[in-house]
């Protein structure tokens, strides 16, 4: 049997090991005001924690900027991609960046890393929709305490597919991590679990047109597959039917062959070989025991993970800003 249940997707997302969490977001803000906030007003809302869709966006951490002020993490990565919109970032290790518009980000917290991800509403004559996918990678338990690091894969460097079926329909896939056919995804940080070659992560965006049938190719043995069916009307999976907003668990031996419905649909694909280790998870910490939870609790109340460079806990970055990356080595980058 190629898909072995259908989930519903709730929030965040039902993800499994090596991946622990997955959260879509997708706000339409309105024009920025003058601090890069919604130009409306914040009446009513649980500011510090608005999960609560109003008027279509949410402030979400954020009380002036939408996003999640400053926060810890240790033990796992972050893989955000910013599909639409902006996502400011600064860190306690002096890195900062702007992405989005395709781009993502890839952190891997290691031993501890303070950062805060903030959407600054830049158009101030129009709207700001932000869409993203938050995904965290586990580390297993010799690369918990690595050296954090950060690195941004500029929409231009990643790279995409566009397959054609026997209508001319089109099914266009993007390789964030792994490979696809002879298509090869750019590197991940030193230490992720992605970067080892027998964990086989695969994380694609698939976006099909109308009617259009695509054969997704086999995975490799013994790894866990998930499809997300986030964007559109009906789509059946080895000719089994997933309901819209839904995820399919798939055996990762057989070829998948995707036929989807009157709609444009999108979906997000997960996949990697199991760390199959303990999870001991509280908040922003995932290690393997609850005695290197509570260790990492009195670590970051001890050292605070390096400090916080900022006046304010929410930065961002000047309005006429360009997408760029700062490392805390002083390096920078701007986005081709």
């Amino acid at each position: 049997m190629t898909v072995l249940e259908i989930l519903p997707l709730g929030f965040p997302w039902v993800t499994f090991d090596p991946f622990l969490f997955c959260a879509h977001h997708d706000d339409a803000y309105p024009a920025g005001n003058a601090a890069m906030g919604p130009e409306a007003s914040l009446k009513g809302r649980n500011l510090g924690s608005d999960f609560e869709v109003r008027d279509g966006w949410r402030m979400y951490h954020g009380e002036t900027v939408p996003g999640f002020p400053r926060h810890p993490h240790r033990g796992f990565e972050t893989v955000t991609l910013a599909r639409k919109g902006l996502i400011d970032h600064s860190d306690s290790l002096g890195g900062e960046a702007r992405f989005g518009r395709g781009d993502v980000q890839w952190m891997t917290a290691g031993r501890g890393i303070v950062h805060s991800e903030m959407f600054p509403l830049v158009n101030q004559d129009a709207g700001n929709r932000t869409e993203l996918f938050q995904i965290w990678l586990n580390l297993p338990r010799e690369s918990k305490l690595v050296d954090p690091h950060f690195k941004v894969l500029w929409a231009e460097s990643i790279p995409g597919v566009s397959l054609v079926d026997d209508a001319g329909r089109k099914t266009d896939l993007t390789v964030v991590a792994g490979t696809f056919g002879e298509t090869r995804a750019p590197e991940p940080p030193p230490h992720s679990w992605a970067a080892r070659a027998s964990s086989a992560v695969g994380i694609w965006t698939i976006r099909m047109d109308p009617h259009a049938v695509v054969t997704l190719p086999a995975a490799q043995a013994g790894s866990s597959r998930t499809l997300y069916f986030f964007e559109g009307e009906t789509l059946s999976a080895a000719g089994v039917q997933v309901p819209p907003y839904s995820a399919a668990r798939l055996t990762p031996e057989d070829t998948v062959v995707l036929k989807n419905g009157p709609a444009e649909s999108e979906l997000l694909l997960l996949q990697g070989q199991p760390i199959a280790e303990p999870v001991a998870h509280y908040g922003p910490f995932v290690m393997n025991t609850r005695r290197e939870l509570q260790q990492a609790f009195a670590d970051y109340q001890r050292t605070g993970f390096g400090g916080w460079p900022s006046e304010r806990d929410d930065p961002v970055h000047a309005r006429e800003r360009g997408r760029f990356a700062r490392h805390p080595d002083g390096r920078e980058e701007s986005a081709p």
